[in-house]
């Protein structure tokens, strides 16, 4: 059975593989795009069947707008992926406020406001998938991502939780976590905050020429991650998390296991903090 998606971000990287991906299955995409021909290129891939809103998901208003538009001249909206976002890469220290306002603006809140636009229609069929785009680096970190990893922490756990409320009407959401994928993402499309304080030299100057070197020869497949969200797609029990890449399973495992073995190492000194006679949270 085909279906209308909504996508956000549809213009390049991972986006563009989802809905092209899409395309090809016979379904129509409605797709998010920044500029004017980037919404020609993407009306283009499929006329009649691929539609392009020219959006900022920072803005609230018109992402409730788009949504409303879709569901009103095409179809009512079966699968949302919000997928806009960028990476911000930089030393917490020397990384700014306005920075990390912007980061979680379009990676949280730009997500947050596609999800709340797209529900209430899902809510009322009794029926749809939301897939919200996060990163492994939601799920563990490393060292000069700090407002990155923020983000995407606090997307996989809203993402979560919206699940366990909207189970009860039909409504499956997924956080799709990739790994290195050969898009754009630590490329041009990536924020990168200014060098000022040598102390950090050591750790982070080598961090962030690799992961310049590494831009393009990257090891996922975008076109090979929309084949798996299609997977998930077609499948009854869903799950609520999806990494997406070898070496994201690699890394979330190794960062999840330091986190229990942590949290195991002072278990004892967990107890101590509770009142004997205190109510035991099922």
């Amino acid at each position: 059975m085909t279906k209308t998606f909504f996508i956000t971000g549809a213009s390049s990287g991972l986006g563009r593989a989802f809905a092209q991906r899409a395309l090809d299955d016979g379904h129509t995409v409605v797709g998010t795009v920044r500029k004017a021909a980037d919404a020609e290129a993407f009306a283009a891939l499929s006329p009649g069947r691929s539609f392009a809103e020219v959006l900022d998901v920072t803005d609230d208003d018109a992402v409730f707008a788009a949504v409303d538009r879709t569901e009103r001249d095409i179809a009512p909206i079966d699968v949302a992926i919000a997928n806009a976002g960028y990476g911000h890469e930089g030393v917490f220290e020397e990384s700014s406020m306005a920075e990390v306002r912007a980061q979680f603006d379009a990676n949280v809140f730009g997500a947050v406001a596609t999800v709340k636009a797209v529900l209430p229609g899902m809510r009322r069929r009794r029926s749809g998938h939301i897939f919200g785009v996060t990163s492994m680096a939601g799920l563990m970190t490393v060292p000069g991502l700090s407002f990155y990893h923020g983000s995407k922490y606090a997307l996989e756990g809203i993402l979560e939780t919206v699940g366990k409320e909207v189970a009860q009407f039909g409504v499956h959401v997924t956080a799709v976590a990739p790994g290195s994928f050969r898009t754009n993402w630590a490329g041009g499309a990536m924020a990168r905050s200014d060098r000022s304080i040598s102390d950090y030299d050591g750790l982070f100057a080598p961090i962030r020429a690799a992961r310049q070197e590494a831009d393009g020869q990257q090891l996922g497949n975008p076109e090979m991650a929309a084949a798996a969200v299609m997977k998930v797609l077609e499948t009854p029990d869903p799950p609520a998390h999806l990494v997406l890449g070898s070496d994201a399973l690699r890394l979330v495992t190794t960062g999840r296991a330091a986190v229990d073995q942590e949290i195991a190492a002072w278990a004892d000194l967990t107890r101590t903090t509770d009142f004997p006679d205190g109510h035991q949270l099922s």
